[in-house]
């Protein structure tokens, strides 16, 4: 069950069909991969890649604008210091949203039996769906950003509603979760409509003509605080329990006992919980979709909360409306029988997302290490299970002080069978482990995993105080290091920090809690980026048994060594060595300067561009029918996706202002020009103008009209589309990149102030002439570099130039672009000198431009300080293994390529 050769690492890659995951050996994949998966997934993923790949024809245009924008657009957002970063959305939450408009707009469905057409495995009947409304689910690995799914959905409905006349969705929202800790974490991705505005949720104001983030106006609701204001425009934020209890299960006349059915539910003492009335929100709106996060608990069609959105569609109906769309999202849809929710029309396995490193990868002991593991013959039950919670608390502490490098707190979760062990296990934490002393958080939760909200009274002050405490576990400025519980949490407990489970429980059939959920937990990255992170996973043999289950899903459990003299299970962590006392880290420092940018940008020179002296060969105009002049398509000149589609209205007529628009975006995104989120670029409207008459007058070999739907057609063409944006690109990087033709120093890297960082687990050298812990390399030929300077008598220190040194080189690129140059060694040697060394395994087009540059670079940083002398080296692969040089000065001396004016 492994998955396929051909499946991609990164979870932004598109996966074809013929490669994802099905729970069956490989040589099964031909002829049983579609009765081994979810009955509507495998036939959906084929038709939403041929509604991908088809330009998303079928769409509204609404929906194909919003699809354009969200996974076709180059986002760039701000970080904390400033700089811009490149932001894309996982494919899994990609072919949800693809899904799910291609079902409503596409397909149309509007019941179950349109969702039947989709069976692969023949087996689906009617009776297996409970609702008679839209209801799609999503299964998505945890923390592989389900949340980000529901602001998708939520924001396509509020916009199709808006802009569609024949529009059956929704502006108002019902997000229901699952309990009051999830509620706190989508209330601060929701508060102030956050999300839609810091992920690129809502389209740029003009984008395809539309005022997009004008038009957005919704008012969020929370829990109790329930007031509608306006007809639409609301999103409603609860939780299950507020909807209904989420274990009451009304009477029936099927039931043994008849006297509830017949006399009424007896009642079972006061309380003060309130409950959102739904039946109030309905009398006022006539539109409505639900969201569901962590939708598993919709396995029972008996319980109330089930019949509340049951009794809010037939309201609905009678107001001649409908609720037009339930879309669920889980790791988890399953019934308490193992079978899946038949509506589950997307799927990201957790098999899939660990190995995109979306997640951490679980690692259970190995056999030598659970070998010593054993359960005494004790009534207490600190003492059965010393061992367990020894073990636990030692990988504990091992990735705590790793992670505590990075300003990272490493969590500890304990599982126990009842709240009276649970309370034994705290205490003996905080009398064993001095490092664990009122550092331990308990929470009770009930029988199913859920945490309780019947409190009143100073009760109800304490599950305040543990709302807050629970949700700020991962802050170093929070007390606690470890979590003591009667259950995982079940479910959407937004906790990052957990690197060690132990759990001291085995599960019951009737507790319905599933491996994942008792992982999911601990999978939620620390980082970002897709390093390799871990979350080490002891425990009992029937706990044990009950984790690795999770193989039948395809999971590769890892298992290593554990316990004392074993490393941490943790990335690699690489920081200045300041624990070493070996070390002279005065004396191994090496001080940089940074210089002032030679190059930049003169924007006022756009003015200037000359469109007859491109010097570009000119396109063939082409003559295209009527039927291929229906729908324009431009593609990304690069990987040839989609990034923009015309589609002419009934009368034949296409906006070129648009596609000029989007042309101009284009150049200035690629070029990195000054770009503010929903704003105009400066220079943008010098831009558009000059592209305007570019294309009217000089981009093809005759002059052409804008308004012709057939030179609309010719600019989607690959050749005319490649055509204008290189030429633009050319002209615009020699009009405005500039050099100044001279530098300053504006400040200084010192080695020993950079901040630790992690990488992924690799090979690396442990140096003894480097202020770092470890150098890590790109390739095996810095290591084996790293290992040559650590040979080299001559010289006293060096460095890996890592990101976080951040020594870096503005240059110009082959492209004319302005790019960061970024060298890979810096080499201290006696008498003052400084040699930056740039080491290939293969020369490329711009090693000598980059060469060129730190030449220059050498020269400047030489003319402005005379206290230390920089120099530079080129090392390219060949040469070293050939000439194998055993010192410094021999490298010098053999390796003068682009150093001919050089000492």
């Amino acid at each position: 069950m492994a998955l396929h050769k051909d499946f991609p690492q990164s979870p932004h890659a598109i996966l074809d069909p013929g490669i994802r995951w099905f729970p069956a050996d490989e040589a099964l994949r031909e002829t049983s991969m579609e009765k081994l998966m979810p009955p509507l997934v495998a036939e959906l993923r084929r038709k939403v890649k041929g509604f991908r790949d088809g330009e998303y024809v079928g769409a509204a245009d609404t929906s194909r604008s919003l699809l354009n924008w969200w996974f076709r657009t180059p986002h760039l957002l701000p970080k904390f210091d400033g700089t811009m970063v490149e932001f894309e959305y996982y494919f899994a939450q990609r072919e949800a949203l693809e899904t799910i408009i291609y079902l409503y707009d596409v397909v149309g469905v509007k019941d179950k039996h349109d969702l039947m057409r989709f069976d692969s495995s023949g087996l689906v009947s009617g009776s297996m769906f409970d609702e008679t409304w839209r209801r799609f689910v999503v299964k998505m690995a945890t923390g592989s950003g389900k949340t980000k799914v529901l602001s998708l959905a939520l924001a396509w409905s509020f916009y199709h509603k808006l802009y569609e006349p024949e529009s059956e969705l929704a502006r108002n929202f019902l997000v229901i979760t699952p309990n009051i800790i999830v509620l706190d974490r989508v209330y601060r991705d929701f508060q102030g409509l956050r999300i839609f505005f810091d992920d690129p949720v809502l389209p740029d104001n003009g984008f395809d003509g539309r005022n997009w983030r004008d038009d957005f106006q919704l008012t969020l609701h929370r829990q109790d605080e329930v007031r509608i204001t306006r007809p639409t425009g609301n999103i409603f934020l609860t939780n299950i329990h507020r909807v209904y209890s989420g274990d009451e299960i009304p009477p029936t006349p099927d039931d043994e006992d008849l006297r509830d059915y017949f006399l009424g539910k007896r009642p079972t003492g006061a309380t003060t919980d309130s409950k959102v009335d739904l039946g109030m929100i309905v009398r006022d709106i006539d539109e409505l979709m639900v969201l569901n996060d962590e939708a598993h608990h919709i396995h029972d069609p008996r319980m109330a909360w089930f019949k509340a959105i049951e009794d809010i569609h037939n309201r609905l109906k009678q107001k001649g409306a409908a609720l037009s769309l339930q879309v669920d999202t889980t790791a988890t849809p399953k019934h308490n029988n193992g079978a899946i929710f038949v509506q589950t029309v997307a799927d990201y396995p957790l098999v899939e997302a660990i190995r995109q490193n979306v997640v951490k990868h679980p690692v259970l002991p190995d056999a030598p290490s659970r070998a010593k593991l054993q359960e005494r013959q004790s009534a207490k039950y600190t003492e059965k299970y010393t061992d367990y919670i020894h073990l636990g608390v030692i990988e504990w502490r091992k990735a705590y002080a790793e992670h505590e490098k990075m300003g990272k707190k490493a969590i500890l979760f304990v599982m126990t069978d009842d709240t009276r062990n649970c309370d034994d296990v705290a205490e003996y934490l905080e009398g064993h482990y001095p490092d664990l002393k009122d550092a331990v958080l308990v929470i009770h939760t009930k029988n199913n995993g859920d945490i309780s909200e019947s409190a009143t009274g100073k009760d109800k002050d304490e599950l305040e105080k543990l709302r807050k405490q629970a949700n700020e576990i991962d802050d170093m400025d929070s007390p606690y290091k470890a979590i003591i519980s009667v259950m995982m949490l079940k479910e959407g407990w937004d906790v990052k920090n957990v690197t060690t489970i132990v759990g001291l429980r085995a599960y019951a059939a009737q507790s319905n809690i599933l491996p994942e959920q008792t992982l999911g937990r601990g999978l939620r990255k620390m980082y970002p980026g897709y390093v390799e992170e871990y979350v080490s996973v002891i425990g009992t043999k029937a706990f044990m048994d009950f984790v690795e289950s999770i193989q039948a899903e395809g999971v590769e459990l890892e298992r290593k060594a554990m316990g004392e003299g074993t490393g941490p299970k943790t990335p690699l962590v690489v920081e200045v060595d300041k624990e070493n006392e070996k070390k002279n880290l005065a004396a191994l420092d090496i001080e940089i300067p940074v210089l002032s940018p030679r190059v930049y940008r003169e924007y006022k020179n756009l003015g200037d561009m000359d469109i007859a002296a491109m010097g570009h060969d000119k396109v063939a105009y082409r003559l295209f029918s009527e039927e291929e002049q229906r729908e324009i398509v431009f593609k990304d000149i690069v990987n040839g996706e989609i990034t923009h589609t015309t589609i002419l209205d009934t009368a034949g007529i296409a906006d070129y202002r648009s596609v000029i628009g989007y042309f101009a975006q284009m150049i200035m995104k690629e070029l990195r020009l000054e770009y503010r989120k929903g704003s105009t670029p400066r220079g943008y409207d010098v831009l558009y103008g000059k592209v305007k008459a570019f294309v009217q007058e000089e981009l093809f070999d005759r002059p052409v009209e804008l308004e012709d739907p057939n030179t609309l057609r010719n600019l989607s063409e690959p050749a005319a589309t490649k055509t204008l944006i290189e030429t633009f690109k050319m002209a615009i990087n020699a009009l405005t990149v500039r050099d100044k033709g001279d530098a300053e120093i504006r400040d200084t890297i010192k080695l020993r102030q950079t901040r630790p960082f992690v990488a992924k687990d690799q090979g690396y050298l442990v140096p003894k002439k480097s202020v770092f812990n470890r150098i890590i390399g790109d390739s095996q030929l810095e290591l084996r570099f790293a290992a040559f300077l650590e040979d080299c008598s001559d010289v006293v220190s060096y460095a890996k130039n890592y990101w976080a040194v951040n020594f870096k080189l503005d240059y110009v690129n082959a492209g004319g672009d302005i790019s960061n140059y970024y060298p890979d060694f810096i080499v201290k040697l006696p008498g003052k000198r400084i040699v930056i060394v740039e080491t290939k395994g293969q020369e490329d087009l711009e090693v000598p431009l980059k060469m060129a540059r730190l030449q220059e670079w050498c020269e400047d940083i030489n003319r402005v300080q005379t206290d230390v002398e920089y120099d530079f080296v080129y090392v390219d692969e060949e040469s070293f293994e050939k000439y194998k040089p055993t010192s410094f000065r021999q490298l010098l001396e053999a390796f003068k390529e682009y150093r001919a004016n050089q000492i």
